[in-house]
């Protein structure tokens, strides 16, 4: 998506006094914070009575396949809800944190590009993916490479549940909406808990053809990594919002193959940045091909969506998403889809042949399997391997 504003390539990993102040604060004491997060919840009791979630909409995906696009295009419509740069860091006392700002004068704000570079602006009023801290209070050891991060139908966290359930409510009622929208990478790895616990959940799951992926993964990650050594509050920063997806401490998620992640580690040691980000590519997507062929119940509730698909035929792709997650199309924002979606022009993929062969190598059996789940047994090609 693009956009014209004020770009500020040179200050986008600073980070604030005031804000690492605050986001040590909370860092520092999760349970203190989870429970002012309950009694914000009991003092809310009247006003929350009736507060009903309702299909909650999670696009989750692998870290650059297009899922802050798709954060951004659906919570254009005015139904949903989500979290927005302004809720961190007190993301626990959502309703008491957003009633507080808005009683405090602001700095008036100039839209700007965000830390990655790509071309998306933002503002402290955009959505933004900031859940992972509640996941990261319940479930410390989720960002450990050495054991699985996944969570399945059989996980069972009543405390989690309970106090997530009511964080869902709170933003409806803070937001005045009637469907939760919720952006998070690692939601990949716990599609079937987010379903036990709401079994009309409806999930959006971009998958992006490997080498522009990759591509755009390696540039991320030397861009988080030069900033970083610049910024170094930023590499804490993003450790308390729960985002390892690159930079300097740089973390993959752990489908549950234990030895294939500490291949992944070992070729990324080793510099061998292509053969790690292929098998880190087809680790997630193998363990996502998984799941869908073996949960007929998971595979309906998510539908899959073709990076460069959404580039092509934005305004036919979202009308798609939008009927999957029984959101009604409007034509303005059909529209604006239209009007604002391209691919990629600011970098090219430079890989040699033999790295090309790399990434065919390691991609093609998930790619494929992905095709077949996404057409529905067609044999239609959706997503292009290498």
């Amino acid at each position: 998506m693009t956009a014209v504003a004020k770009t500020n390539s040179g200050k986008a990993f600073h980070v604030d006094p005031w804000t690492h102040f605050l986001g040590g604060l909370v860092a520092g004491r999760p349970r203190l914070w989870t429970r002012l997060g309950d009694l914000e919840t009991r003092l809310l009791a009247d006003a929350l009575d009736g507060t009903e979630i309702r299909q909650p909409i999670y696009v989750a995906g692998l870290a650059r396949s297009g899922t802050t696009l798709l954060l951004e295009l659906l919570s254009r419509h005015g139904d949903v809800v989500t979290h927005r740069y302004r809720d961190f860091p007190m993301l626990h006392v959502p309703y008491a944190w957003n009633r507080f700002l808005d009683r405090t004068p602001q700095r008036k704000e100039e839209a700007s590009e965000r830390a990655h570079a790509d071309g998306i602006v933002v503002t402290r009023d955009s959505p933004e993916a900031f859940e992972e801290m509640l996941w990261m209070g319940f479930f410390p050891d989720l960002h450990e490479a050495a054991s699985s991060s996944v969570l399945d139908s059989g996980t069972e966290n009543s405390e989690f549940e309970a106090f997530y359930r009511d964080h869902i409510r709170k933003l409806l009622l803070l937001r005045r909406g009637s469907r939760y929208l919720s952006k998070g990478n690692y939601n990949l790895t716990r599609l079937e808990y987010l379903l036990r616990m709401f079994p009309d959940a409806r999930f959006v799951i971009p998958i992006r053809d490997p080498v522009w992926h990759i591509a755009s993964l390696m540039k991320q990650h030397r861009l988080f990594c030069e900033g970083q050594r610049d910024n170094p509050r930023a590499v804490t920063h993003l450790q308390r919002a729960g985002h390892f997806e690159f930079g300097l401490d740089r973390r993959p998620i752990n489908a549950g193959d234990t030895a294939e992640v500490e291949r992944i580690t070992e070729a990324w040691a080793s510099g061998a940045e292509v053969e790690g980000w292929a098998r880190y590519w087809a680790h997630i997507h193998r363990y996502l091909a998984d799941r869908l062929e073996r949960n007929p119940q998971l595979r309906q509730a998510c539908r899959l969506v073709s990076y460069e698909r959404l580039c092509s035929e934005p305004w036919e792709t979202l009308r798609a998403v939008l009927d999957h997650c029984s959101l009604q199309a409007s034509d303005d924002l059909l529209q604006g889809a239209q009007d604002r979606v391209r691919f990629p022009a600011y970098y090219q993929p430079d890989f040699t042949a033999d790295e090309h062969d790399t990434i065919a190598r390691h991609t093609q059996a998930a790619a494929a399997r992905l095709d077949v789940l996404s057409s529905g047994g067609s044999g239609a090609a959706v997503f292009r391997a290498g």
